[in-house]
C-alpha cells in the first residue's frame, strides 16, 4: 500500500519583509485603465478606447521610453529570433522537421539549418533528405536557436553551433515562459553535478553534466550509459527545487536554482513539494537573491 501523508491546516506566515522594495509590478486585469496621457505609444497587451490606454490582458505592465505594454503572466511562447528553446519533434516532413515548442504553432527545423553528423558544412542531397529519420524522429528532444519568426508567429529553428542538438538522458520540466529569465547564456553547468538549460519557451532540460564535450558527434550522439543514483538524486533535487520556485512564481535563472537547491538539501527529495517545506525554502532563497542584490 502506498503511504498517505496527512497535514493539519496552520496559519500562513507573512512575507512581507522579505519582499523586493521598489520593484512591485504595476499588474493590471482587462478593462483597467493603464494611462489617460495620449503621449504613449500602444505596445502589446493594449488598446486604445476614449483617449485611454486600456490593458487588453492580466499581466504586468512595463514601459520602454514612450511605449506601453503589459506582459501576460501565464502565456504561450511568443518567439524572438536569438532565443533558446528545447523542443520535441513531432513530425518528419520533407526537408524539415515539425517541433513542438509551447507556442501556438508548431516551430520548423529545415534540414539546411543543421549540421549533419560530424560538423559537415555541405550542400544537402537526396541520400540526407532520406536518413532525416536517422538524424530526428519524432519524440526526440532538440535544442536550438530561433533563426526566424515568420509573419504568423511560427517560428524557424537552427542548430548549427555544436552546443545545439539532440538531448539524451535527463528530466524535462514544463513552466510558464514568463518565468524564465533571459540571460546571455541558457546553458548553466551547476556545481552540485547537473546541468541545465533554460528554454525561453518554458521547457527546462536537466541532466547529468558531461564529463567531456564531444565535439566529434556534431549534436547527434548522445549518451545512454546507466545514469549514477548519485547523478539521479541531484537531478530529481533540481526538478522540485524548480516546481516549488514556479509554484511560488519566483523567476527561474541559474542563481535562483543554485540558492533554492542550497536550501533545499536539509530536507529529503520528496518532502521538497509539501508546501510548508517548498514555502520554507523559497522564502530562505528570496532573501539570498535580496542580500545579493542589496
Amino acid at each position: 500500500m502506498a503511504a498517505i501523508t496527512m497535514r493539519l491546516p496552520v496559519v500562513r506566515k507573512a512575507v512581507g519583509p522579505s519582499a523586493p522594495r521598489g520593484g512591485e509590478k504595476h499588474l493590471v486585469a482587462p478593462g483597467d485603465t493603464i494611462t489617460t496621457d495620449t503621449g504613449y505609444m500602444r505596445g502589446h497587451g493594449t488598446y486604445v478606447d476614449e483617449e485611454k490606454l486600456i490593458a487588453s490582458v492580466a499581466g504586468a505592465v512595463e514601459r520602454v521610453n514612450k511605449l506601453v505594454c503589459v506582459k501576460a503572466l501565464k502565456t504561450r511562447y511568443n518567439g524572438e529570433v536569438g532565443d533558446i528553446v528545447v523542443g520535441r519533434i513531432t513530425e518528419v516532413q520533407q526537408k524539415r522537421w515539425k517541433v513542438e515548442t509551447n507556442s501556438r504553432l508548431d516551430s520548423v527545423l529545415l534540414l539546411s539549418s543543421m549540421n549533419l553528423p560530424g560538423g559537415e558544412l555541405r550542400r544537402r542531397s537526396a541520400e540526407d533528405e532520406l536518413a532525416m529519420r536517422d538524424y530526428l524522429q519524432e519524440g526526440d528532444l532538440i535544442s536550438a536557436e530561433v533563426q526566424s519568426v515568420f509573419s504568423d508567429g511560427a517560428v524557424s529553428l537552427h542548430t548549427r553551433s555544436l552546443k545545439y542538438g539532440k538531448l539524451g538522458q535527463g528530466v524535462l520540466v514544463q513552466v510558464s515562459p514568463s518565468l524564465v529569465k533571459r540571460q546571455k547564456t541558457h546553458f548553466h553547468d551547476l556545481p552540485c553535478g547537473a546541468s541545465v538549460i533554460l528554454g525561453n519557451n518554458g521547457f527546462i532540460w536537466i541532466y547529468p553534466t558531461p564529463e567531456q564535450k564531444d565535439e566529434e558527434a556534431g549534436g547527434f550522439i548522445t549518451n545512454l550509459e546507466p545514469v549514477p543514483l548519485s547523478d539521479r538524486e541531484v537531478i530529481s533535487r533540481l526538478r522540485n527545487c524548480i516546481v516549488a520556485l514556479v509554484t511560488q512564481k519566483l523567476m527561474l535563472f541559474d542563481t535562483s536554482i543554485l540558492y533554492c537547491y542550497e536550501a533545499s538539501l536539509p530536507h529529503q527529495i520528496k518532502d521538497i513539494l509539501k508546501p510548508e517545506v517548498m514555502e520554507e525554502i523559497v522564502l530562505e532563497t528570496r532573501q539570498r537573491l535580496l542580500d545579493l542584490e542589496g
